[in-house]
């Protein structure tokens, strides 16, 4: 067995299935190794997509993803979707290939120092190394699923990919939880429950991470808690919940400000601020945080209490507590909901983006899995989405990256083979990473792949318009016919200008064999309106 042999053979046991990445000569031991021993290797069009498709792998199936890549501008290429794995906490390897051992170090072509790259962006980086590839490789599972998650980088020389293997396999990775929050701390928290007259939660994207997702939903219902979410906690609690006020901080936000400032008790249940911080809109209501980390706040946020331990442990106790005794006015959650939900759906005079993000809503089922991109459409989509199970509402917001949601669908789509996927993009986005249409066509996957085309980069065009700027280097241009090509790379396209089009082309793309390119010529004119508002 070779070291690249006993790396495949300790990355299957550790339930990983599919690598990502884009191979050359320093990859080829390992391909080789990948080939021979039963792990999928998906070439992808580019490093970062190949580290995005990792980082929606590690989400979806409780296994690290895995991509890889070659020295230098792989490497760098590479890092864009490690540093979404790293802000958005998801568990992935991202191993590059590397020199020969006797020359590293050395001033030849495409080298650079990977362990001075990759460290800012991951848990730790290390070296794979003859004597300590096993080792190495058992520091770095356990060390991507431990709490936080995140991605960790290897380093593997081709020699030493190639060398006889002088190890056995590591033990299986360890689950290491956190440890229960105290007793005192979760009878506080009780205590200012059962104090309050108009509490409210707000869940976070660490509640994604729950060993028991329906304990969350005990603790709301026990306490009468109207919920809110940030974008990336979608689904966590089906939004369809009549406690339910939909997601935070995102298109017609003030809406949402001004009911959460009309609590007397915030109840942040697993909110990591890389999201959105607690200053831009909680103000100066109380807050009670339960999570497995400290508040990270400054002074202008009123910390009442923190529960800090296992978020699992904590929300069994708060499930059992006494419930506390909320006064809201009668109607005032769905009153609230009914007035957002129509401020985010302006008259528009053509085919507006909340009419198509809505088709898709209706066209896809249920428990289907959306992804989508970063760009004005984010805003619309997270805000007038509903969400109905965990997992099917796939972005990066800690991260908020352009270029994450058609690598994301893909790896979603191989994650989930029996449920329909959607990717929703913008035009900016689509242009970023078309290349992996292709991907998507030699995989055979029934793919929709929706694109947005507004003819701008919008969100960045809005930006200029509120400040008063000259619209200027936004505009990406389309074509007065506003027709698609016949097909991307082999892939069928198909343009639409209405919604009634738009959700049959969307229904007959979920029933094919293959991805489908639909572009939806939308008018941005209300992203001014609705975006920051």
């Amino acid at each position: 067995m070779t070291n690249a042999e006993l790396i495949v053979r300790v990355l299957r046991d550790a339930g990983i299935t599919h690598g990502f990445g884009v191979p050359s000569g320093n990859v080829l031991p390992l391909l080789e190794a990948m080939r021979t021993g039963g792990l999928a290797f998906v070439l992808t069009a580019h490093e970062g997509s190949a580290a995005f498709a990792a980082d929606v792998m590690g989400r979806l199936s409780g296994a690290p993803g895995l991509c890889l890549a070659t020295l230098g501008p792989g490497a760098t290429n590479l890092t864009t979707g490690v540093g979404s794995a790293y802000l958005d906490r998801s568990p992935l390897l991202a191993l590059t290939c590397n020199l020969p051992t006797a020359q590293l170090g050395r001033r030849i072509q495409m080298a650079i120092d990977h362990r001075a790259l990759f460290g800012p962006l991951t848990k730790a980086s290390l070296a794979l190394r003859r004597g300590r590839v096993a080792a190495a490789l058992g520091e770095a599972l356990e060390l991507a699923l431990a709490e936080p998650p995140g991605p960790v980088h290897l380093d593997l020389p081709e020699d030493v990919a190639s060398a006889p293997a002088t190890e056995d396999p590591p033990p299986a990775p360890r689950a290491r939880r956190l440890r229960p929050a105290p007793d005192a701390a979760l009878g506080r928290a009780a205590e200012l429950l059962r104090g309050a007259r108009r509490p409210l939660a707000v869940v976070g994207a660490s509640a994604l991470r729950l060993r028991n997702p329906g304990a969350l939903r005990e603790v709301l219902e026990r306490h009468r808690l109207p919920f809110a979410s940030t974008t990336m906690a979608k689904g966590l609690v089906d939004e369809d919940h009549p406690l339910a006020l939909g997601c935070i901080e995102r298109a017609r936000r003030r809406v949402q400000r001004d009911f959460l400032r009309g609590a007397d008790l915030v109840v942040g249940l697993g909110y990591d601020p890389v999201e959105v911080e607690y200053e831009a809109w909680i103000g100066r209501v109380p807050l009670l945080a339960v999570d497995g980390e400290p508040v990270d706040a400054d002074a202008s946020v009123v910390v009442a209490h923190e529960v800090v331990g296992d978020l699992d442990a904590s929300l069994a106790r708060l499930a059992r507590a006494e419930p506390a005794r909320p006064d809201w006015p009668e109607g005032a959650v769905r009153e609230h909901r009914e007035r957002w939900e129509r401020a985010l759906r302006p008259r528009a005079a053509g085919f507006a983006p909340h009419a198509a993000i809505d088709v898709v809503r209706e066209v896809l089922p249920r428990e289907g899995v959306l992804a989508f991109d970063v760009g004005a459409h984010t805003h619309q989509i997270a805000a007038q989405w509903t969400a109905h199970e965990p997992r099917t509402f796939l972005i990066t917001n800690g991260w908020s990256s352009m270029g994450f949601g058609l690598p994301a669908a893909i790896a979603a789509k191989l994650a989930r083979p029996e449920r329909a996927v959607v990717a929703l993009v913008g035009d900016g986005c689509f242009q970023m990473t078309c290349g992996e249409v292709a991907v998507a066509r030699r995989l055979g996957l029934a793919l929709p792949i929706v694109v947005l085309d507004d003819g701008w980069l919008s969100l960045i065009r809005v930006k200029q318009q509120r400040r008063g700027l000259g619209i200027y280097g936004t505009e990406l241009g389309r074509p007065a016919f506003l027709e698609p090509p016949a097909h991307y790379f082999g892939v069928p396209a198909v343009g639409v200008r209405t919604p009634e089009a738009l959700a049959k082309a969307l229904g007959e793309a979920l029933r094919a064999d293959h991805p489908t390119v639909i572009e939806a010529a939308v008018d941005p004119a209300h992203y001014l309106e609705t975006v920051y508002d």
